[in-house]
């Protein structure tokens, strides 16, 4: 089974998806954050795309489509993918990992129920999606606080915050309805 949780930045899909896992034994659920399928920065860069770390176009969604395709139709093999890390703003290969005695996997992101930008095909891969909805004053101030936490002047990090982040929310709000439940925080 394979659930995925989605919203916009700084809704707080890590916080529900951690609250969930608690939930199942933890030899048996495995976590995907989709960010780790952002591009490196140096191919950002030579996109002209830094500026837009974080947009739909600016993460590798064939090759985060294909490790859900590769969940669904394992059989007891393990499964590693990349996990994201703010401080350095880069992933690192192979470092997430699916064990064998998973049965339960819940990823999370911005884009897995968006059908523009090469993410077309995530939302066959779920079982279920449920999207997170908080009040925009509260996510705003929390999204704030975690540029600034991994280095960000506080006007860097509100600029960053109403303006990349603000329009890939915009974004993500378009997919909503597309969601098979809502979780209210």
């Amino acid at each position: 089974m394979i659930f995925g949780i989605v919203g916009k930045p700084g809704a707080g899909k890590s916080t529900v998806v951690e609250a969930v896992k608690k939930r199942f034994p933890t030899d048996e659920v495995a976590i995907i954050p989709m960010d780790g399928y952002h591009l490196s920065n140096e191919i950002l860069i030579s996109q002209g795309k830094r500026d837009r770390k974080g947009a739909p176009d600016t993460f590798d969604a064939a090759r985060f489509t294909q490790l859900l395709r590769d969940v669904k139709e394992r059989e007891n093999i393990e499964i590693k993918f990349p996990i994201f890390h703010r401080e350095i703003e880069a992933s690192i290969e192979d470092e997430g990992t699916i064990s064998t005695e998973a049965r339960v996997v819940i990823t999370e992101g911005n884009y897995l129920l968006s059908t523009d930008h090469g993410w077309g095909e995530v939302a066959q891969h779920l079982n279920k999606c449920f999207y997170i909805e908080i009040d925009d004053e509260i996510r705003l101030q929390r999204l704030i606080d975690r540029h600034i936490r991994y280095g960000k002047s506080p006007d860097e990090a509100k600029s960053w915050s109403l303006g990349s982040d603000e329009t890939n929310a915009r974004f993500i709000a378009t997919t909503k309805d597309l969601a098979g439940g809502v979780i209210n925080l």
